[in-house]
Order: C-alpha cells, then structure tokens, then sequence
C-alpha cells in the first residue's frame, strides 16, 4: 500500500525525509481506508433498497396477476350464466291476454284437467294460463317441433293427431314413439330444462294447438310440474323394466300417470277381474295371492314394496287378472289405463314379455 502511495505522489525514499514522509503516507491510507469503507456500506444499502425495490415490484406483478386471472374467471362466469339462465332471468311478470271465445276457454280447461302439467294449478293459476294460450293451426304433414330446435313454447293439444318421432344416434333412421290426441301437451321439456327439442312433433291429420310461452310456463306452471315430474321420475327408475328407457319417453310415461290411494287391506286388483290398468307401486308395501284351486284359500305368491309394478300381463295378453294384489299398508299408486299403456308403452312389450316368463312362476303352482 506505501510503494502505490509513493508512486502516486511521485515521493523519493531519501533518508532525511524518511520519517516525515511515513506519517504522511499512514495519513493518507486512513483516510482511503475511511473513503473506501463508506462506499461499502453505501453498496450495501444500495443493494438492500435494490431488493426491497426487487420485492415491490414482484408484489405488484404478482397483484396484477391474480386481477388478471379474477377478470377472466368473472367473464367466464357471466357468459356461463347468460347462457344457463337467459331464459329464467326474473323480470315481472305481466301475463298475456288473448281474446277467446266461452267456448274456446272451457275446451282448454278440459284439456288442461287432462294433462299432469296443469291439473294442478289453482283456478287463479288455471286462469291465468287459460289467457295466455294462444291458437296455432297445423297442416297434415307440417312439423309443429324439429328435434333439436330450441324451444320456446308449450303446445296443448285441441284437435287433430300428431306423431311423434326421434332419432337415438346420428346417421339412424327416424324411431316413431307415439301419437298425440286432444288433450295432451307437448314441448313442455325444453322449457323444463332449458334444453332443445328432443324429438320431432308433426301434424297427422290437420290440427289445432293452443301454445304457452315460455314466461308464463316459468311463472305459473314450471315449478309445481318440476316437483311432480321429479317425484314420479325418481319411482319410475326403481322400476327395473324401465332402467333402460329414454328420458324423453320416460318423461311421456310420467306425463299420463295418474295416482290412486289404497287402504290397508284392500284390493288393487282381484283374481279373474278384467285387466286393464298397470300398475305401479309408488309408496307402501302389498303382496300377490292366488287360488290355485276352487274352494281352497289363496296362497301368497310374491311381495311388493316401492318400485315393483303389476298388471301388465293382463295388458299384453289380454287376459283376465291371473292373480290377486292386496295393500298390506297404505299404500299410492300410479297407474297406466290399457289406451295410454299401450301408446305409451307399445315400444316396450317385448321387455315386457321378456319379464314375463320369470314373473308367471308366481302366478302357477309348481
């Protein structure tokens, strides 16, 4: 350190001097040693700042971040909920009026009373919907709905028949389901479910149709034909011939339920009686009983509890009641007449029968 001081000021090693020189040369390396030290801390606590400046400004990128990512996750989220609940957006309700004639009002009550939809309703909510129907007339050959298709609209069968087809997978063929008579109502799933149209609805003969729209469906009739839907939907899938069924047709079956209340002890058919309603039980618990032979009692063959079904036999052949059924509790049931069955169920006869040959075992004596 002295030989690069000397250097700087050019000072000679004379001896004379020597002393003197010395002290100002340790003077001088003080005074570098104070300078140097300084800008040492001053490096340090640059460097300090450096990293705190490092540390905002990662903080305010990692903000901006997580405002970015929030931005995109609420656009998601609006356009997602545009999109599910476009059509049960809840705005006041102001009912429709379309002049009808007494007549035309007192032939919608009646195919009203007809459908599950609406038989229901108060006679307040029956009015109401009654005045918002509105008349559309069909052509033999016109199709009323195309599968597929968003809905908007409930239609309500007046006069006229109208067949009802449906393609499973794409590339196959049109499966015919059913036809449609006055009184009943279709279209009612796309305003259920927000779903398009899940099958196409074409006019036979020409037709009349009184059709609903969607707000008034929304507001009076939806949620108490959700319920009863739902309800009646939940037993049906416990019966085991139906597991496989399309829930269009499925929805079809509910739509013509109707419910009837048996007592303790009662009969819901009798041995010998003729068959034509299929029942299926919905809550409670009931047993099989046959006469094997005349004079002799009836022994008890099968049990049901909630889900089991019967009668169906009795539809498919035709033939009278093979065997006795008998509430063992309170018990509710919902059931087909033999025109809607074999409308409705056409389709499944040969399940049916399939099921048959296992269920007649209890109705022989081995």
């Amino acid at each position: 350190m002295i030989e690069f001081l000397q250097k700087e000021n050019n000072i000679k090693s004379s001896v004379p001097s020597q002393i003197q020189e010395l002290e100002k040369l340790r003077k001088q390396v003080e005074e570098y040693r104070k300078k140097y030290d300084k800008e040492d801390k001053e490096m340090e606590v640059s460097s300090e700042s450096e990293d705190e400046v490092d540390q905002e400004e990662q903080k305010k990128i990692d903000e901006e971040l997580k405002k970015r990512a929030q931005k995109k996750k609420n656009f998601r989220v609006s356009v997602s909920a545009e999109v599910y609940g476009i059509h049960n957006i809840k705005k006041p309700f102001i009912p429709r009026v379309i002049p009808k004639t007494d007549d035309q009002k007192e032939r919608i009550r009646d195919k009203c009373m007809q459908s599950f939809l609406f038989n229901s309703l108060e006679d307040k909510e029956l009015k109401t919907v009654i005045d918002s129907f509105e008349e559309k007339r069909y052509k033999a050959g016109e199709n009323v709905i195309t599968q597929g298709e968003e809905g908007d609209v409930l239609y309500l069968v007046d006069s006229g028949d109208l067949d009802c087809e449906k393609v499973f997978k794409p590339g196959d063929p049109p499966t015919y389901l059913k036809t449609y008579h006055p009184g009943e109502s279709f279209g009612e799933l796309a305003l259920l479910y927000n779903a398009p149209r899940a099958a196409t609805i074409r006019a036979k003969t020409d037709a009349v149709c009184w059709a609903l729209d969607r707000e008034c469906f929304n507001n009076i009739v939806k949620n108490a034909a959700m319920q009863k839907r739902e309800k009646y939907e939940n037993t049906l899938k416990k019966v085991e011939i139906l597991k496989s069924i399309d829930p269009y047709e499925l929805g079809q079956i509910c739509d013509a339920l109707k419910t009837k209340i048996f007592n303790k002890g009662d009969f819901i058919i009798k041995q010998g009686d003729k068959g034509d309603i299929f029942f299926i039980l919905d809550e409670g618990k009931a047993h099989a009983e046959k006469v094997f032979e005349e004079g002799k009692p009836a022994e008890r063959v099968k049990e049901y509890e909630s889900g089991g079904f019967f009668g169906e036999l009795a539809l498919l052949k035709g033939e009278p009641r093979a065997a006795s059924i008998v509430a063992d509790t309170r018990c509710r049931c919902l059931y087909l007449d033999r025109m809607a069955f074999k409308r409705l169920l056409g389709p499944l006869e040969n399940i049916l029968q399939r099921n048959s040959q296992n269920y007649i075992k209890y109705m022989q004596k081995k």
